[in-house]
């Protein structure tokens, strides 16, 4: 009886066992997908130039699924003697994954083309095809294509940008780099004292950063630049969409003051974007219908040939009221305006009136807009 038993359950053992291998056997084909068979744009050896404001749209033949279900796709890029095993770039299909089909913008085509060391301004192939799978047993295809590109004279722009070295106010420690103010989507620019010596942008604070460097008006990746100008005070405007530099000299900042059509005096430069200038006690005029304190301020440039220029900061209001204590902290901002002697004018508060005060300019990234603060002693 005993060895009855023993038999019997040996022998359900055995069918739980081939229940179970089953499973499994039937789960691991649940995930088989054969390998894309074609490629169908775009053809092979195209042409894309960068520089333009498009996209180009990879497209491949449907891969199978052993359960009829859907299928995953990445697209792989690679040199043009690459093998995928090190590919440059993996992107997800559209559809995360699902679509047969990757709309790439020429932007991001560009940053593509910038891993696989193709520099500005040079014309360069990438070797491309599809991965498929169902998360797992992915397939790679055994053809491929081959795009060749031109890249724009810029750079993909970098989340941040910071200034350092020996020419700089920071100096050469990258813990100490400057951060450069974002003004627009592939822009940057930064207000700072240079003298002799060299400097570089980076994109990190980081021995391993990403750096560009000026060649005449050019942004380049990967150098330093030897400062040749004047020591003084400069704007540094870079443009990674087109790979320009533009340097203007700051020569002064004065306030002025509309009521008496006059510029009160100049604010001197400090350090990091700051002008200060302290202790200085602000009259207002006396007009019959009261006491007049209207003013803004006056940037004085030279272009990188020489040429003057001014550059105006007001109100975004055309007229305001007096601000208080509680006045939102954008009524401070400086925004670029005309010369006009009236609009656009700041208002002093009422305490400001034959009192001594501190009043700083800001022009850095520590700030949101640019601003300025006065302070009564």
């Amino acid at each position: 009886m005993k060895k009855f038993i023993y038999q019997a359950f040996l022998m359900a053992l055995a069918m739980m066992t081939l229940v179970v291998s089953c499973t499994e056997d039937d789960g691991m084909i649940h995930t088989q997908v054969t390998p894309v068979q074609a490629l169908y744009s775009p053809d092979n050896n195209a042409f894309f130039n960068l520089g333009a404001q498009s996209s180009v749209a990879f497209e491949w033949q449907a891969a199978l699924a052993a359960d009829n279900g859907v299928v995953l796709y990445e697209v792989v890029f690679d040199l043009e003697d690459g093998d995928f095993s090190e590919p440059v770039y993996v992107m997800p299909a559209d559809g995360r994954g699902l679509q047969r089909r990757l709309s790439l913008p020429f932007a991001e085509l560009n940053s593509i083309a910038q891993l696989a060391g193709i520099g500005p301004e040079e014309r360069g192939r990438l070797k491309w095809t599809v991965r498929s799978s169902k998360g797992i047993n992915v397939q790679p295809s055994e053809v491929s294509r081959v795009i060749e590109v031109l890249r724009p004279a810029g750079f993909p722009a970098p989340d941040e940008l910071y200034l350092t070295g020996t020419a700089t106010e920071a100096g050469d420690s990258v813990d100490e780099a400057i951060l450069m103010k974002r003004i627009g989507t592939n822009s940057f620019e930064v207000f700072t004292r240079l003298n002799s010596g060299t400097y570089q942008f980076i994109d990190r604070k980081s021995e391993n950063a990403f750096s560009f460097y000026v060649e005449g008006d050019r942004l380049r990746s990967e150098g330093i630049t030897e400062f040749q100008g004047e020591e003084g005070i400069y704007r540094i405007r870079l443009n990674f969409s087109g790979g320009t530099v533009q340097m203007h000299t700051i020569e002064k900042m004065e306030l002025w003051f509309a009521p008496d059509g006059v510029f009160l005096f100049e604010l001197p430069y400090d350090q990091a974007g700051v002008w200060l200038e302290e202790n200085r006690t602000i009259a207002f005029k006396q007009e019959s219908w009261g006491r007049d304190e209207r003013y803004k301020f006056r940037l004085s440039v030279r272009d990188s040939n020489g040429q003057p220029q001014e550059e105006w900061f007001g109100s975004s209001n055309a007229d305001n009221q007096r601000p208080t204590a509680d006045t939102n902290a954008s009524y401070w901002y400086m925004l670029p305006t005309s010369d006009d002697r009236w609009n656009h004018s700041f208002k002093f508060q009422t305490e400001v009136d034959n009192s001594p005060v501190d009043i700083r300019v800001i022009f850095n990234a520590e700030v949101s807009n640019y601003t300025h603060q006065i302070t009564i002693r």
